[in-house]
């Protein structure tokens, strides 16, 4: 894939995580703010723990990195899998928000 293929797909994939964390503010009363700079979005819970999803445009990977862990993903036909074989990157941004804040919280990414 071009870098501007990329780079779309990471702003799509950015965009799609910050509408639905918003959601989770407004409808299930979730202290979270999303904050987006270029293309690095940072998930700020309770105003103290960080979920952070960035772009790495020369690796053409997505890398997450949350209080108990850094995982990088790669497009493998749809879906963003982990470089090391972990849960897809959908999976692992639900686990790691639903850890932070005890309740159950599902990320979706559409390609």
């Amino acid at each position: 894939m071009t870098e501007t293929e990329f780079l779309v797909r990471a702003d799509n994939i950015l965009d799609q995580i910050e509408d639905q964390a918003e959601g989770w503010f407004e409808h299930l009363d979730i202290d979270v703010d999303a904050n987006r700079e270029g293309q690095v979005l940072t998930l700020v819970f309770n105003a103290k723990s960080h979920v952070v999803v960035n772009a790495q445009t020369p690796l053409q990977e997505m890398w997450l990195a949350a209080p108990t862990g850094a995982f990088h993903y790669r497009l493998e036909g749809e879906t963003w899998v982990d470089t090391r074989g972990g849960p897809n990157l959908a999976e692992q941004i639900s686990f790691r928000c639903t850890e932070i804040v005890g309740r159950d919280l599902v990320v979706t990414i559409e390609a």
